[in-house]
């Protein structure tokens, strides 16, 4: 639990750093139109690009690491798609809740402050 909450904050701050970098992009969009919804949008992309990567990545080694020490039972389960879709959706939706803390923050700024400041 504590290793969840440690990442949580190193991805509020990613997510914090991120849209600073970016306010001068957001308020021009939201100047030229975009809905706090678009913006969303654009934050979680990139973080949904992320955790999909690290899945992909991960499932592999899972299955073929959980079926060599499951195989040394003797009463041992098959490794199922349950399994292996269960924990990337639930770092997709806590990576989700905690950059959209930070995303709407910034979809709701003014965006004349944002221009304006140099």
């Amino acid at each position: 639990m504590l290793a969840i909450v440690v990442a949580c904050l190193g991805l509020l701050g990613l997510s914090s750093f991120l849209s600073r970098l970016r306010t001068k992009e957001i308020g021009i969009r939201k100047v030229l139109g975009a809905n706090a919804y678009s913006i969303l949008i654009l934050f979680s992309k990139e973080f949904v690009k992320l955790v999909c990567i690290a899945s992909l990545i991960a499932m592999p080694i899972f299955y073929f690491a959980a079926n060599m020490w499951l195989r040394n039972y003797a009463f041992h389960i098959q490794v199922n798609v349950l399994m292996l879709l269960t924990p990337p959706l639930l770092l997709l939706c806590i990576a989700l809740l905690t950059t959209s803390i930070e995303s709407i923050r910034a979809a709701l700024a003014n965006p004349v402050t944002s221009i304006r400041s140099e």
